[in-house]
């Protein structure tokens, strides 16, 4: 049993250092060329914002229209941190998300003993006061015209490409194996079970509202990571940034790789990021592609592509390994049963 967790724990950690340095490395050398580099980067905060969503509405169980408001929040407070205060990028991330996760518990502790439609309808006015706020205090944030945010991350050419997709691809792998530790643990199962039922739950001695400000807490603070990321790699930022639009766009991720699979929402966000920017030549219309595909999948696929299941890579590993044996002993079979020709003679 111990060797098996080794193992298991060898090969996630293999697939998880060639995802985030491979290519880091084809960018570096010019294989990956910058543009494509941008978007699957670009995907990359998708994704992170696609969990934070999940967390939310899969995970938790709770319908969260305002997402978007911490990755806004998230983003200002790095620029704020660094700017104003002086402190390290790196700090500067850390105390952003951790400002998002503050502003999840004020607006999640009045809010999480709502239900349904009603929760869903205070976070999306969560969502677009920010925005307003954002939008009138001009002299903190630049007003509608935005702020500006010059970094390594997005000016250098040589190493900028590189440099975003290791730290923002990197940040997202981590999220990955603590978020999927979380779940497999006591406080994940409790949360899960709160999911599941709230009745039985709470019979079982299970703090209902606890266990719910646990998970809104976590995705707040998943969502301040993805803005603390997406400022410094765009290098500009507007407080459209806490649109419901873009709440809207990181529920589809989730609806579309399934609620509750973390690497469904994970590969849904890199998809439709890719697509949106392969059909640009569509110019606007493009923009119809995401309802029509939210459109099918509710009619044909409700649960979603993956819905609560998750692609297992050691599985994936076993398979190949069962293959590549299975062909190995089928081609020692042929050789004894082929026949020698000078034994014919």
């Amino acid at each position: 049993m111990k060797n098996k967790f080794y193992r298991n724990t060898f090969i996630l950690s293999v697939i998880a250092f060639l995802a985030v340095f491979l290519p880091t490395l084809l960018i570096k050398t010019g294989a990956i060329n910058a543009y494509t580099a941008q978007i699957i980067t670009l995907g990359g905060i998708n994704a992170i914002m696609a969990l934070s969503v999940n967390i939310v509405c899969g995970i938790t169980g709770q319908l969260s229209l305002g997402q978007a408001g911490f990755e806004a929040i998230g983003a200002y407070a790095v620029i704020l941190l660094t700017q104003n205060l002086g402190i390290p990028l790196p700090v500067s991330m850390i105390l952003a998300a951790l400002i998002a996760a503050f502003f999840g518990f004020l607006i999640g502790f009045p809010t999480l003993k709502l239900e349904g439609d009603y929760l869903a309808i205070v976070t999306l006015a969560f969502g677009e006061i920010i925005r307003v706020v954002l939008v009138n205090v001009k002299e903190i944030t630049g007003g509608p015209n935005g702020k500006q945010f010059p970094t390594i991350l997005s000016t250098d050419l040589v190493w900028g490409p590189a440099l975003s997709y290791l730290v923002i691809v990197g940040a997202l792998v981590a999220i990955i194996i603590l978020l999927q530790n979380f779940i497999r643990s006591t406080y994940g199962r409790a949360i899960l079970a709160v999911r599941e039922d709230e009745i039985a739950a709470n019979s079982n001695g299970i703090g209902v509202f606890r266990y719910k400000m646990t998970g809104f807490v976590i995705a707040s603070f998943v969502g301040g990571i993805g803005g603390a990321l997406y400022a410094p790699f765009i290098g500009f930022i507007k407080p459209d940034l806490a649109s419901f639009n873009n709440s809207i766009n990181d529920l589809i991720f989730v609806v579309l790789g399934g609620m509750g699979s973390v690497t469904g929402s994970v590969l849904a966000a890199f998809v439709l990021t890719y697509l949106q920017e392969f059909l640009r030549f569509l110019q606007n219309y493009r923009l119809l592609f995401y309802p029509v595909i939210l459109i099918l999948v509710m009619l044909f696929r409700p649960q979603g592509l993956l819905g609560m299941k998750e692609v297992s890579f050691i599985r994936l590993v076993e398979k190949a390994g069962q293959l590549k044996s299975f062909l190995k002993e089928r081609g020692k079979k042929a050789s004894a049963e082929k026949v020698d020709p000078e034994a014919k003679v």
